[in-house]
């Protein structure tokens, strides 16, 4: 049964505020939830970030969490605000795209991140799916690993699709139709596998294949101009 999110968040930011006060910076929603994608076995993805974040804080967040319904579908992230300043920024990209805001703001990000640190995502993105799809193919064999790197890939398809347009488009629906090859077929396998149950050994290797040549691509094509350069006098 899907949960009634509106209801629950208010009744987390209420508990949330008892225990911080004016500690509490900022409260989102990432995942399904945040993107309105939900399904009955979605987790419920909460950013909480904190003035200062303490282990003696953590520990309290997450017996506040214990007090709270579906508590087994709850993860999340929580933070100081000095660390998360100071993030890589190419984690910050996506984590400030994909988040909600509930309560407070976090636009400080989006004036910290540059294109370089875009690509930078789109790389290390590629080279986790190249070195995941090498080691399932040749080891695991594993449809359902197969399944998560594509899911993974999206959101490299929607760092991708910002390059190119200017836009982030959070919902797959409103994603898919700008996108161009082979990011478009990337996007609609994802789509595909997430409704199917087992794979064939033809399947597998099929869109194992195509998603290891996919990343091998990236990988070089979003390579730092200062290597490219080099690498052009070099060859």
């Amino acid at each position: 049964m899907q949960i009634d999110i509106d209801t629950w968040i208010q009744q987390c930011l209420s508990k949330l505020k008892d225990l911080f006060g004016s500690r509490l910076t900022f409260v989102g929603l990432q995942g399904s939830y945040g993107r309105g994608e939900a399904t009955d076995n979605s987790d419920i993805d909460v950013v909480v970030i904190l003035d200062h974040a303490d282990p003696e804080d953590l520990k309290a967040h997450g017996t506040m969490l214990d007090s709270l319904p579906n508590r087994e579908k709850i993860c999340g992230f929580i933070s100081g605000l000095q660390e998360l300043k100071n993030w890589e920024r190419s984690d910050l990209f996506q984590f400030y795209y994909d988040t909600t805001p509930i309560y407070g703001n976090i636009d400080f990000i989006k004036e910290l991140i540059c294109e370089e640190d875009v690509r930078r995502a789109i790389r290390i993105n590629a080279c986790n799916l190249y070195h995941m799809c090498g080691h399932n193919m040749v080891h695991e064999r594993d449809g359902e690993l197969l399944k998560a790197l594509y899911k993974s890939a999206t959101f490299t398809v929607q760092a991708i699709s910002y390059l190119q347009t200017g836009t982030y488009r959070k919902r797959k629906t409103e994603l898919l139709p700008v996108l161009r090859q082979p990011e478009r077929e990337i996007l609609e396998t994802a789509i595909t596998l997430k409704q199917q149950m087992d794979l064939t050994q033809a399947n597998f290797d099929r869109l194992s294949g195509q998603i290891f040549r996919w990343a091998s691509h990236l990988i070089t094509e979003y390579q730092p101009d200062e290597i490219r350069i080099h690498m052009e006098r070099v060859f």
